[in-house]
């Protein structure tokens, strides 16, 4: 077996192929629908967005047009296809705006036409349309309280979905009687097509019980009059509206997609490599205590993997805030882990947002090793204090070990790799 040299260029490139294993290009490709007799009209939202649609336009042969909405700062020309940008992960006005030039968009077509419709993560905050007597400003403090409440991604868009007038489907009835084919590049553990932003144009089979339930699992404050917006009785999205029984929906690119790529990649290198799970969820801190007793046992027994060998894991951990600072889902992974494996000199790990963006800042993730922790002690930096105050960035800051992208045009979640030499 082949011994790796430079353990962070190797996780670098694991997870290079992780993303270019996402490339929304080559999913267009493989999933173009057919042309039909009258117009195409392209929407779309999430981080992936502007990626999916500028490889549209350059594979339709056709008549095209539409919209799309990605975050701010991270425009780009999609040549017949106009680009709006909106916030994330709280909404603004122009997320407010940007669905309802989604919603004009599809409006006044025929049967003849086709809508496509360009999904990814992030699309839930990107399009905020808040259901009659709600407000904008109802929506923004539901997802901050949605944000720091330690619910996974699932749980979230449940409660989402109730307090929307384009998310659950609505706005493939909008689209009515135009066919709708949704092409999506799913962020959701198991890929459940409805949970991708919060399925605008996918029936959701989530009811305000579901939602209400989610809400009291975990604590969440809301407004009384937005829990009684809830508790409502309603008829809610009909799931026999002939929009549905004509739709196609395809999950293009996954993070098991993805976590295959890197473990393939590794091979190649002649190191071994596991893929324990795309669909991996709680929280961050938690998840790394697993992860970190498994690394340990390899290296010490050999079980259940022999060494060398790379670990490999995706889905969506989350962070139940308590404190005020800097980073992100994956960045607290990596501190947690870093306290569990120090003094292992024969562990290094990544862990990274697949769309290049962990938390708050412009870092994908970090690196961590047996050494970390004296090199954060070494920096003047307590690990624990960091840990309990979600201030894991401010760490890897000052020891120089974030792992930084940039945006990749791409969404499937998390990426985490632990290397045990």
């Amino acid at each position: 077996m082949a011994a790796v040299r430079d353990t962070r260029a190797f996780l670098s490139d694991l997870f290079r192929a992780a993303v270019a294993a996402a490339d929304p290009y080559e999913a267009i490709k493989a999933n173009l629908p057919q042309q039909p007799k009258g117009r195409t009209v392209v929407v779309g939202a999430g981080k992936a967005s502007v990626e999916m649609a500028r490889a549209f336009d350059a594979l339709w042969k056709g008549s095209l047009e539409g919209v799309v909405v990605t975050k701010h700062g991270t425009w780009a020309s999609c040549g017949r296809i106009e680009v709006l940008e909106a916030s994330h992960p709280v909404p603004d006005g122009a997320s407010l705006e940007a669905s309802r030039r989604l919603l004009h968009a599809v409006s006044r077509l025929s049967q003849d036409d086709l809508v496509v419709a360009l999904i990814s993560g992030g699309g839930s905050s990107l399009l905020a349309l808040p259901s009659d007597g709600l407000t904008l400003d109802d929506e923004i403090a539901v997802a901050r309280m949605l944000l720091s409440s330690g619910a996974p991604i699932s749980a979230m868009n449940t409660v989402r979905t109730q307090l929307s007038k384009i998310k659950g489907g609505s706005l493939a009835i909008a689209a009515y009687p135009a066919k709708v084919v949704t092409l999506i590049v799913s962020d959701i553990p198991g890929d459940d097509p409805e949970l991708v932003a919060s399925g605008p144009t996918v029936l959701s089979r989530s009811t305000p019980q579901d939602a209400l339930r989610v809400i009291e699992r975990y604590g969440m404050a809301l407004p009384g009059h937005v829990i009684r917006h809830i508790q409502k009785e309603s008829a809610g999205i009909d799931p026999d509206h002939p929009c549905f029984g004509s739709s196609e929906i395809k999950v293009i690119g996954s993070a098991r997609t993805s976590l295959e790529a890197a473990a393939a990649l590794a091979r190649r290198q002649g190191i071994p490599a596991v893929v324990l799970s795309d669909a991996i969820e709680g929280e961050a801190s938690e998840i790394a205590k697993v992860h970190a007793a498994i690394a340990k046992e390899v290296a010490r027994n050999d079980q259940p993997f022999r060494k060398p060998v790379v670990i490999l894991s995706g889905g969506e951990s989350t962070v139940t805030l308590r404190g005020n600072g800097k980073g992100g889902r994956n960045t607290e992974f990596l501190l947690s882990l870093a306290i569990e494996i120090a003094d292992h000199k024969d562990m290094t790990a990544l862990a990274a947002d697949t769309d290049g963006i962990d938390g708050s800042e412009d870092n994908a993730g970090a690196f961590v090793d047996g050494g970390s922790v004296a090199r954060l002690r070494t920096a003047g930096l307590d690990p624990y204090d960091l840990l309990v105050s979600n201030d894991a960035w401010t760490g890897f800051n000052a020891t120089s070990d974030l792992f930084v992208t940039g945006p990749t045009g791409t969404n499937v979640n998390d990426f985490r790799a632990i290397l045990i030499g």
